[in-house]
């Protein structure tokens, strides 16, 4: 009776826990088959330093699927303000400057990369609580918005020869010579501590997940759905903002390359991390995680040599087979 009781409690235990036992597992596996080099310090550091622009965007969309919305816009919406940014940012006597001979100031490139990302953010929230567009196809449009205007506003050019000033936002490293540790890391866990604050100790983290839950329930308990939805995909759109200002700041450029496929390494990421997509589930530190196992599986992919490729094949699995099992639970529950 004892061992199928501590056996109960054990499943309940994997079960709350499945993706931080999922990155531990992936962690060791990744450990053995290296010999242990894939986990040294300069390892983790590349990681962290590749995954920190997607863990804004995934910061983001993991809001938004809390309110049972989904965002189909980021990749764009982030390769936008990182032209933006990096146009403000350019040498001034750079002779393909967007603003030839304009010095801006340094806060200039991040005030307007993380503007553009809010004024799309906003659109898209208009659009689904006003407009009354389902969140696929009103960010499915917003998408090809932010390609568009991309392309007219750099016409199609990469915009290179940044500040140096303005790449060390993201280039550099603070702490002792034997322990650097980025600063996009840092600029993570501040994004992160904010919106867990946001999501558990506030009131308007508590109607997001109100509103993915039930968002009649919602309407009918008092909560302005309109008016939330238009705030969270804002908020959104803001953290998008941060991550184009980061991702050219890293790049040194930006291009209408920059961040291509991050809508789906971002909605993966936080699937993988238990984000339901049924709405009204999912943490903070799901998002992370989710994010750094996704980052796990490409880098071992790339450390052990296997084809680039074959990581498309692998991220859709993961979608379809993490969406499969989330679908499964919360219909048990239900």
């Amino acid at each position: 009776m004892e061992g199928k009781k501590t056996l109960i409690t054990a499943k309940g235990l994997l079960s709350k826990y499945t993706t931080f036992a999922t990155f531990v597992a992936l962690v060791f596996v990744l450990g053995v088959l290296t010999k242990g080099s894939a986990l040294s310090w300069s390892s983790i550091k590349t990681l962290i330093i590749a995954e920190s622009v997607r863990a804004f965007a995934s910061l983001g969309v993991g809001m938004i699927i809390i309110t049972w919305g989904i965002d189909l816009s980021i990749g764009y919406v982030v390769c936008l303000c990182s032209s933006v940014a990096a146009s403000f940012a350019q040498v001034p006597t750079y002779e393909s400057a967007l603003f030839f001979g304009h010095d801006f100031p340094f806060f200039m490139p991040i005030l307007a990369g993380v503007a553009a990302g809010g004024i799309f953010g906003c659109l898209n929230g208009v659009l689904v609580a006003y407009g009354r567009l389902p969140p696929f196809i009103a960010t499915l449009g917003t998408m090809s918005l932010a390609r568009g205007v991309q392309l007219i506003y750099t016409k199609a050019q990469i915009v290179g020869s940044l500040k140096q000033s303005f790449k060390n936002i993201a280039q550099k490293s603070i702490g002792p010579s034997f322990f650097q540790f980025p600063l996009l890391g840092i600029y993570v866990i501040v994004a992160a501590v904010l919106v867990w604050v946001l999501l558990k100790h506030t009131r308007k983290g508590t109607n997001f997940y109100a509103i993915g839950g039930n968002p009649q329930a919602a309407r009918v308990s008092g909560i302005n759905v309109e008016r939330e939805l238009v705030s969270v995909y804002f908020i959104a759109g803001l953290l998008y903002g941060v991550a184009g200002v980061l991702q050219a700041s890293r790049l040194g450029l930006a291009n209408a390359l920059t961040a291509n496929g991050m809508e789906l390494d971002a909605i993966a990421a936080v699937t993988v991390g238990g984000i339901s997509q049924t709405g009204g589930v999912g943490t903070v530190g799901g998002m992370i995680i989710g994010v750094f196992t996704m980052g796990l599986i490409n880098y071992g992919m790339s450390f052990l040599s296997i084809d680039s490729y074959y990581q498309l094949l692998v991220k859709g699995a993961i979608i379809i087979v993490a969406v499969f099992f989330d679908m499964k639970k919360y219909a048990r529950r239900a």
